[in-house]
């Protein structure tokens, strides 16, 4: 032995040194900095604080034609948590202006005759008018006022079968009996928290290498590190290893500090098996970002791309929206957004403790997908300089 290293050895050598000038270059970007601080930070607590699909203090006005005992007993019904309730001393036409002007969420009118009809053992209609601008808000409160009616109904239904000397209890009835798996209580921020981590570190595994590789462009650094004796894949290799350290450095204070320390989100898998995925996740995606540093001239442009090209990747990965509500020429294109396969990898180790045994499929389609990206990163950013 002569004491003298291996060419693999050597040439490994060499992408650690680019890879520490690459962590002390983010260190000295500031602003780059301070981007990937408030990604993994104030970002995630920004996500709990805004989740919630449950209706909270939603503005409806009330017109009640019938002023009796029933309908007030219906108002009363229509409260809070999920409702602000605004008795209306006007018109159904002048509520409805205020409908049309923002200024309340839905309508609930009570016709005249409502306690008579009911006492009578006829149907009462009730009107609730939906503002459906904002689909989901209306779909909600459809959904919460049938059941308050419901509840309504059910109430005077049981008093009348009383009088006629019949036990509702005795009557036949479907009960169903749910039980909730993996988050118990429903809780939107667990979701919301890993929804909005892995959709971070998919802007950031496609935005920070592109921003490395920019930065030389706008330097002049590029064409120096090109004629060292260094081969473009150690250049690619070396900022994409950089950006993934970085950004495992991030997720694991976004992990441990804020879901789990300060929001209480349970990590029932293994997080040797997450953080190990989330770097194959966070170097297979880069491939992206490199594609996409290669037809941008400067940081202005690159922003532009990465924005075109995360967007759609967001929307088909099932994180943002339900994939089986999309039509069906939408999920066709699903299997090409790399995050739609780490998405369940990421619920399945923090919620539900699962393996790889039960999340192999999504690792290989993942790693199938990532490595054609990352090779043809390298093959466009090899091609832009011969």
């Amino acid at each position: 032995m002569n004491g003298r290293r291996s060419p693999v050895a050597v040439w490994l050598g060499q992408v650690g040194i680019l890879v520490r000038k690459e962590l002390l270059q983010i260190v000295r970007d500031r602003a780059l900095l301070l981007f990937t601080v408030y990604i993994f930070t104030l970002d995630i607590l920004l996500a709990a604080g805004n989740a919630g699909f449950d209706v909270r203090h939603a503005p409806i006005g009330i017109v009640d034609l019938d002023r009796s005992a029933a309908s007030r007993e219906l108002v009363y019904r229509v409260r809070a948590p999920h409702f602000e309730a605004r008795p209306l001393n006007a018109s159904p036409d002048a509520a409805g202006r205020l409908l049309d002007e923002g200024a309340i969420h839905a309508l609930l009118e009570i016709g005249p005759g409502f306690e008579r009809s009911l006492q009578r053992g006829q149907e009462a209609p009730v009107q609730l008018v939906i503002d459906g601008s904002k689909a989901t808000l209306g779909y909600l409160i459809e959904s919460y006022g049938e059941r308050i009616l419901a509840q309504e109904s059910a109430g005077w239904a049981a008093a009348r079968l009383a009088r006629e000397g019949v036990d509702a209890r005795s009557l036949p009835q479907v009960r169903l009996q749910p039980r909730t798996w993996y988050n118990a209580d429903l809780r939107e921020t667990w979701f919301a928290t890993i929804s909005e981590l892995v959709t971070m570190m998919t802007v950031a595994a496609i935005f920070l290498p592109a921003a490395a590789l920019i930065r030389e462009k706008e330097r002049g650094t590029i064409e120096q590190l090109l004629v060292s004796p260094l081969a473009p894949l150690q250049i690619v290799l070396a900022k994409v290893f950089a950006m993934t350290l970085v950004m495992l450095a991030g997720a694991a204070v976004a992990v441990g500090g804020i879901m789990v320390g300060l929001l209480d989100v349970p990590f029932r898998g293994s997080p040797v098996l997450f953080f190990a995925l989330l770097a194959l996740y966070a170097v297979t995606t880069s491939g992206l970002g490199i594609v996409a540093a290669t037809f941008a001239r400067n940081s202005g442009q690159v922003g532009l791309i990465v924005l075109l090209i995360v967007m759609p990747i967001l929307f088909l990965s099932g994180s943002w929206n339900l994939v089986e509500g999309m039509p069906s020429w939408l999920r066709a294109g699903i299997e090409l957004s790399p995050l739609r396969h780490f998405v369940p990898i990421a619920y399945g180790i923090v919620l539900r403790g699962t393996g790889l045994d039960a999340i192999w499929p999504s690792v290989v389609k993942m790693l199938a997908l990532g490595t054609t990206l990352f090779a043809v990163g390298v093959w466009r950013f090899r091609r832009q300089f011969r």
